[in-house]
């Protein structure tokens, strides 16, 4: 998969401002193919300026077009294209670090009521904020001259963004994910690794996403499901197809990409070893037990 953070900051194509880890692109669509798998470890919020974008990922899928802002979190999607019209998006990623320390300097001069709020998904629709938008329009301007701007200056921009998140309440859930970064020391392994298991990505990458070095991940996630990782993503894509074998119509191709897997032949061998029978038995034969 690609990373796109990486991708993004390397490209000498785009138009792109970094300062401390914080990244704002102004992102012109090169890519040709029709869907696209890719992943990053920051969270990131989309700002649709032209064309339109669909990214899937397993909780559903979301569109955006002229004039919408997406906000995703670290983690993994598929990216269709859009070939109708030219494609220009403005993309802020944010790293924890600066998210953690703008959140808790806000929170210690806000006198704020703790919200509660369900767990967002892997995306969220960003409702119209006025903080927002001028926090666009300056990197834009920025992105348009000759000097880069100071760091302090970046910093302000964006904690004016944190303040007007948290207090307005136009997008509550996620102000109540901002407070959530600002109260803990790195990412969860566990919701981490529940919304990106189906995503082809390597120990490494998985490693990453959680803000760990491959060691402390594999140790780490021993200690939480006594298992290592490898077999834990096995079993649960494994579980993953099962069903889909059972309540859907799509072929043992497409259950073993959606599941994770991208060698066919690889999928059958570990899915009968499982369960007893090949998928395409194991799909005819409901007296086998999933």
């Amino acid at each position: 998969m690609l990373n796109l953070y990486d991708a993004v900051r390397t490209n000498p194509s785009y138009s792109r401002l970094e300062i401390g880890g914080f990244l704002f692109a102004e992102y012109t669509c090169g890519v040709t193919a029709k869907k696209l798998p890719v992943w990053t470890e920051t969270d990131y919020i989309v700002h649709v300026v032209s064309g339109k974008k669909t990214w899937h990922t397993p909780e559903g899928s979301w569109q955006a077009n002229p004039g919408e802002t997406l906000f995703f979190k670290k983690g993994a999607t598929i990216v269709e294209q859009h070939f109708e019209e030219d494609v220009c998006l403005l993309m802020l990623f944010i790293p924890d670090a600066l998210m953690r320390a703008s959140v808790r300097e806000v929170l210690s001069s806000l006198d704020l009521k703790a919200a509660e709020a369900a767990p967002i998904k892997a995306a969220l629709r960003v409702e119209n904020d006025l903080a927002l938008a001028a926090l666009f329009q300056s990197m834009r301007t920025y992105l348009a001259g000759t000097e880069k701007p100071p760091e302090a200056l970046v910093r302000l921009k964006f904690k004016e963004l944190v303040i007007s998140i948290l207090t307005s309440g136009d997008n509550p859930e996620l102000a109540a994910y901002f407070r959530r970064i600002g109260a803990t020391a790195s990412p969860s392994i566990e919701e981490i690794m529940e919304a990106n298991l189906l995503h082809n990505l390597s120990l490494e990458e998985y490693a990453k996403l959680c803000h760990r070095s491959l060691s402390s991940f594999k140790r780490e996630f021993m200690a939480r499901f006594h298992e290592s990782p490898g077999k834990w993503l096995l079993r649960r894509r494994l579980d993953h197809a099962a069903k889909l074998l059972r309540n859907s119509e799509r072929n043992v191709t497409e259950v073993a990409f959606d599941s994770g897997f991208v060698d066919v032949s690889h999928f059958s061998r570990v899915f009968k070893e499982r369960f007893g029978a090949p998928p395409v038995a194991y799909r005819r034969d409901s007296s086998i037990p999933a």
